[in-house]
């Protein structure tokens, strides 16, 4: 279990088969991305196995368009049970609100966001990277992939309006008018494709209201599983150490890693018996021992490094945890050693 982002299986599944059909073997291609091949038997991947894994795929396969042929060949199957819950909604915008409800069962790497006008919508994706920067060609496959899966539960190729990447243009402007079939722009605020409201409303060809209600009672119980085991109090702990410094991490930071309301957490974490602030308590205790016992470094660094404001405010949170002011408790640990 971990906080970081993580990724479904399918949609791993989908780079490596696109590497695949470009010549690329699997060992070659985790050898490069310096990921074991034992990984393929995780349930789920961290956010920054799948772009170490991108990466390689670019390097190995040196096809600046990767990317569009990894999302132009997405199916139901890659993206886990949203996309049969997808293939049953009553029109292509209800298809893509089901995507933004239940997006983390895909993918935690991205959120998609529907601004709606008076012709179309603009359908905007936000990458979540996480230590590791994202290649653009992740975003690409995106995009891709929303054309192509919309084209295939329509039962007609959908055409974009318009379509923009934040980044710079990746390889010849044909191969992006070859996947969208319309204007496509570069180095824009967001990435995006801009549908017509006609489409969007359009009747799916598959549409069953009994099916779908069963794939979304089964993508809600999927995603209640998926939150839950997203949330340890260990693991959350751990996540603190790696980050309390001169900024104290929020909840609403936590929050928003694990894609939970705070509300959420604090329930999650209440189940375990403690709360956000214990945690923050603790660890900063853990730390604040370790520094002090380190006879050279000043109080005072230690407690600007902890996240406190004020020195004073540190020496009595030490006095709370020890029963000792921090300058005498190193003084006795000193005497002792």
């Amino acid at each position: 279990m971990t906080l970081e982002a993580t990724v479904s299986m399918g949609w791993v599944n989908t780079v490596i088969d696109a590497a695949r059909q470009l010549g690329i073997d699997q060992e070659r291609l985790f050898s490069e991305a310096g990921i074991s091949l034992e990984a393929l038997a995780r349930d789920r991947w961290p956010i920054d196995f799948i772009t170490r894994l991108w990466h390689a795929a670019e390097k190995c396969t040196g096809d600046p368009g990767f990317g569009l042929k990894v999302g132009s060949g997405v199916r139901p199957a890659n993206i886990d049970v949203v996309g049969f819950a997808m293939q049953s909604a009553a029109t292509l915008r209800e298809a893509i609100g089901l995507v933004q409800k239940y997006q983390r069962l895909i993918s935690d790497g991205g959120r998609f966001q529907i601004l709606t006008g008076s012709r179309g919508a603009w359908i905007v994706y936000h990458p979540r990277q996480g230590r590791l920067a994202f290649s653009p060609q992740q975003i690409e496959a995106v995009l891709a992939a929303v054309v192509s899966f919309s084209s295939w539960v329509l039962g007609e190729r959908v055409c974009p309006m318009r379509v923009q990447f934040s980044h710079a243009r990746l390889g010849p402007l044909a191969g992006y008018r070859d996947v969208f079939a319309s204007p496509v722009d570069f180095e824009q605020a967001f990435s995006g494709l801009l549908v017509e409201n006609d489409i969007l409303d359009r009747p799916l060809p598959q549409v069953d209201p009994g099916l779908a209600e069963m794939h979304k009672r089964y993508s809600a119980g999927r995603l209640a599983e998926l939150e839950q085991s997203s949330i340890s109090a260990p693991d959350l702990r751990q996540w603190l150490v790696a980050r309390i410094g001169q900024q104290v991490p929020r909840r609403a930071d936590a929050a928003k890693v694990l894609g939970l309301s705070e509300r959420t957490l604090a329930r999650r974490l209440r189940e375990q018996g403690v709360t956000f602030n214990g945690l923050v308590d603790d660890v900063r205790r853990e730390l604040a021992l370790e520094a002090v016992s380190q006879a050279r470094q000043p109080l005072a660094e230690i407690a600007q490094s902890l996240g406190f404001a004020e020195a004073s405010t540190f020496y009595r949170a030490f006095q709370r945890w020890t029963g000792q002011p921090p300058a005498r408790w190193r003084r006795e640990r000193a005497g002792r050693s």
